[in-house]
């Protein structure tokens, strides 16, 4: 095999190793806003109809009979936390990425 035909052979394999970094960084970072804006959505759902609930009480003086006043358990969802305790979380999810990539490029690294 002549030498330029090597060289292109280790080009490509540089190149295609640098777009699949790129674009496992953009994914990652993709899901990270994904995830943070869905957090936010259904934080501002909550205030949304909790500010709702307060209104109704307010101006009618009827209390809702749900299962948030009732002490009963919710079966739809999960909770929502804090925000404090969800911007800890996030920056938990966020570690953790970062610990799984450099796992994952000292893995690549070895093989």
């Amino acid at each position: 095999m002549s030498k330029p035909v090597v060289d292109a052979f280790f080009v490509g394999r540089a190149l295609s190793q640098a777009l699949y970094h790129e674009l496992e960084k953009t994914l990652t970072n993709a899901l990270s806003d994904l995830g943070k804006f869905d957090a936010e959505q259904r934080e501002r759902l909550r205030l949304f109809t909790q500010e709702v609930m307060e209104r109704a009480t307010r101006e009618s003086g009827f209390v809702m009979n749900s299962p948030v006043n009732s002490g009963m358990p919710s079966s739809i969802g999960s909770p929502i936390p804090e925000p404090g305790d969800l911007q800890a979380t996030i920056d938990e999810l966020r570690a953790e990425i970062a610990q799984v990539r450099a796992q994952l490029q000292l893995y690549r690294s070895r093989s």
